[in-house]
Parts: C-alpha cells; structure tokens; sequence
C-alpha cells in the first residue's frame, strides 16, 4: 500500500524568498563598498580641481582614472537594483520603482561623460552630453531620495529600514534643495562641491546601511511592521 503524499510545507517558499532577499541585500552592500570605494579613488588620485569641483570630473574622456569612476558608478546603479529586491514583500510599489529608476539615472550618468569641468547652465555653455549627464546626476540623487520617503513610511519594510530612511531622509531634502539652489545662484565653486559630496556621501552611507540591514534582519512580521 503506497504511503500518503505529505502536504508540501507552506512556509518553504517564503523562506526561500527571505534567503534571497537577504542574499540580494548582502550583495547590494558588498556593490556600495566597491563603487564607493572606486569613485573615491578616481576622484582622489586625479588631477581635478579638489573641492571647487564636480565628482563627475573624475570621469571625463581623458582622465587617467575615468574607467575606474565609471565601473564604480555602475556598481551603485548595480546595488540600487539590488537594494530594491531585497525589500520584503508587502512594500509600496514606489520603493522599489524609484530604486530602480535612481539605478538607470545612475548608469546613464557614469555612461555619458560631461566635458572638461562639467559646465552647467545657466553660467557655463554646456554640449548636449553636459546636459544629458547633469540631468541624469540630478535625477539620480532626486529619486534615491524619494525612495528614502517612501520607505519612511512603507509599514513592511521593517522598524530598522523605515528608522534608516527617515533619518536619511530629513537630512538629504534640505541638503538637497540647498545643492541645487547654490547651482542656480551660486554655480560651480567650493559651495557647491562640498555640498554635493555631502549628499553623495549621505546616499551612500543610507544604502550601505540599510542593505547591511536587509542582509542580516529576518523578514518582519506583520505586526512589528506596524510598531
């Protein structure tokens, strides 16, 4: 007599997909650590203007360390990707598309270079690829930010990531705003390059964080994502 089918245990999927998500986030870390890393690198080692300019300096066409700037630019593209599908279920739909769009944005700035000194408008004539890549930079950060909003208030993302988003968050609006009304009044100049670096910084120091967080915490349970 054959024996009984045992029921298949409900609970495999979901812990096969918390594995996952946790392997994704750690991954995600490890892409913030090397991008950041190789940014800093390409920006420090290179013959540009320190503070009084932009980061993407580091990156233009004939710069000894632009290819080492570039591939650290697509691996935080690479992590936002990455921090995106670690999010436990249940987030708002938001999250995630705006980490995604942040990881496009990104790419597309560290695949178009700007020319020398990155001109801007409205005090420098920039080319088309200025505009496109100043564009993409500014949309890049914009969307990270918003997806520290949005994740603020995103119940099931968890006490841990909702309490990283909204400390990034508070920090990064006024800081951002600051950096693009200095671009407007101010242009390019040691303001403007500091704050930058300070938003920059900030976004990384958010995503390492939190995607160190998404790696070692366990899915939340419905009720603690409510506490």
């Amino acid at each position: 007599m054959a024996e009984p089918t045992r029921p298949a245990d409900p609970t495999l999927p979901r812990a096969r997909g918390d594995i996952a998500r946790r392997a994704a986030g750690a991954a995600a870390a490890g892409c913030i650590l090397a991008g950041a890393v190789a940014v800093t690198f390409a920006v420090v080692a290179g013959p540009g203007p320190g503070f009084t300019g932009y980061v993407s300096e580091a990156g233009i066409a004939g710069s000894a360390h632009a290819a080492t700037y570039r591939i650290g630019v697509l691996a935080l593209a690479g992590a936002l990707l990455l921090i995106g599908a670690a999010l436990p279920p249940g987030v708002w739909a938001a999250a995630p598309a705006l980490l995604a769009a942040g990881a496009v944005f990104t790419a597309v700035s560290g695949a178009v270079t700007c020319s020398d000194g990155c001109p801007l408008p409205p005090f420098e004539r920039a080319t088309t690829a200025d505009l496109v890549h100043g564009g993409a930079s500014i949309a890049a950060t914009a969307t990270v930010v918003f997806a520290m909003v949005t994740l603020a208030v995103s119940g099931p993302a968890g006490r841990m990531v909702r309490r990283l988003a909204g400390g990034a968050a508070a920090l990064a609006l006024p800081l951002g705003a600051t950096v693009g009304l200095a671009m407007l009044v101010i242009g390019r100049g040691p303001v403007v390059g500091v704050l930058e670096r300070l938003i920059l910084a900030l976004a990384v120091l958010w995503g390492l964080s939190t995607a160190t967080a998404l790696a070692l915490c366990k899915e939340p349970h419905a009720d603690e994502s409510l506490q």
